[in-house]
């Protein structure tokens, strides 16, 4: 009997301390390196093209003959994903009855830093958050 007593107030003592020990609030450290991984590359605004001038900063003729247009790079741009019936499924088709080369499968939409399929997030929102503040810590460290 006294060893009954003994082991199930073992057990319990057990059980108490590793319930207080999972019931504290975890710790998560993020090291520059894992922040490095996830954040967004921003290029220094040194390397950055600088007409007339050669890497050394010495002036140079322009390659350009002139008339040249600056193209103004979209916010937001979208990507068809698309499959090949015919091809994937092996399935001989009349092309004259059914278009099987240009199936639409989804969309992938790329705006605000954030990448879509058919508008659902393809980072989950934690680790969306987690990257924006490695971005902003990055910036601060640099």
């Amino acid at each position: 009997m006294r060893t009954f007593v003994t082991t199930t107030a073992f057990v319990l003592v057990i059980t108490i301390i590793y319930a207080a020990a999972a019931s504290r609030a975890q710790t998560v450290v993020v090291t520059a390196r894992d922040c490095a991984a996830m954040a967004q590359y921003v290029p220094d605004p040194s390397v950055d093209y600088k007409p007339g001038v050669d890497v050394d900063g010495k002036p140079v003729v322009p390659a350009d003959l002139g008339g040249g247009t600056r193209v103004e790079l979209p916010k937001e741009f979208q990507i068809p994903i698309t499959v090949d019936l015919q091809k994937r499924l092996g399935v001989p088709v009349d092309p004259n009855q059914y278009q099987t080369d240009q199936f639409k499968v989804g969309t992938v939409t790329y705006k605000d830093g954030r990448a879509y399929f058919n508008g659902q997030p393809l980072q989950d929102e934690e680790t969306a958050r987690l990257s924006e503040l490695c971005q902003k810590q990055l910036r601060v460290v640099r």
